[in-house]
């Protein structure tokens, strides 16, 4: 983790509110902060090697290897979003979308797919899918990749802001690349959860999986829908389900025509805590 990165996830919201003094305290700590965790980043971990030593793992279900690896996808897992000095390994619930991934990834998971996880943070998700699918490519995109705590030769990492369609078009748009899975798990903003799936449908194969995680995000959360907009993702969807006319300043009349002609199937599941969205193409 770069110290730019450290500041971003920890301080920067706090520098925004603080005062003059608090500010001056703050520049002074947070370097401070920063060395002192430096002693509890984990190692970046070989997954090939590991996939040598741990063949097993192979043949695991996608719940175990969320929970193995610590995503936040499974039943339960270690609260990943605090600094790591403060990790207390206590497992906590999690999102609990391992059930409805094994319902439709099962069928897929001896191809050779490549599958794309936007949002992909430390990476322990991205892990998990290279044992389940162990003959296919993980591409992960994330705004802070220097997070990411895996390496393997299946295994692509790159820098995307899914807050700019611009940095869509630049790393996936316009390279010749499909994806036959596509997971949707980054900002969970109102804006940048609606150009993620329509820009980069047609990015996926026929037969292949859109998937958006915490869809209700901008209609449960403030700070995800500041602006408190509509229509939302989810009432796009819905609007698409029940064959009613949407309009979306986010959606241009290409991308929509595209979409529509081309989805199969829209599904919305609730998790433990959150909602998730499966989207299959034609």
């Amino acid at each position: 983790m770069k110290f730019k990165t450290f500041y971003k996830l920890f301080y920067k919201h706090r520098f925004k509110k603080a005062s003059a003094v608090l500010k001056l305290y703050l520049y002074i700590v947070v370097p401070v902060r920063f060395l002192l965790n430096t002693f509890f980043f984990p190692k970046k971990i070989d997954l090939d090697l590991l996939g040598l030593t741990s063949a097993n793992l192979y043949n695991k279900n996608l719940n175990f290897l969320f929970e193995y690896f610590n995503s936040d996808k499974g039943e339960f897992f270690v609260d990943q979003y605090v600094q790591p000095i403060k990790k207390n390994y206590k497992k906590i619930p999690a999102h609990g979308y391992s059930k409805f991934y094994e319902k439709f990834f099962f069928d897929k998971k001896k191809k050779n797919c490549n599958i794309l996880e936007i949002g992909s943070f430390y990476g322990n998700a991205c892990a998990s899918l290279f044992f389940y699918f162990k003959s296919s490519k993980i591409f992960s995109g994330d705004i802070y990749p220097d997070l990411f705590r895996y390496k393997s030769k299946r295994i692509n990492n790159f820098f995307i802001d899914t807050s700019s369609e611009d940095s869509i078009k630049k790393k996936l748009l316009n390279e010749e690349i499909s994806f036959d899975i596509i997971i949707e798990d980054a900002s969970h903003l109102l804006k940048d959860q609606i150009i993620s799936l329509f820009l980069l449908f047609k990015k996926l194969n026929s037969g292949g999986l859109f998937i958006t995680e915490e869809l209700d995000f901008p209609d449960t959360r403030k700070d995800m829908n500041i602006n408190n907009e509509r229509p939302t993702l989810k009432n796009i969807l819905l609007s698409v389900v029940e064959q009613k006319e949407f309009n979306s300043k986010y959606v241009s009349e290409n991308d929509k025509r595209y979409f529509l002609e081309n989805y199969a199937s829209i599904e919305i599941f609730k998790g433990n805590i959150n909602e998730i969205a499966l989207i299959k193409k034609k």
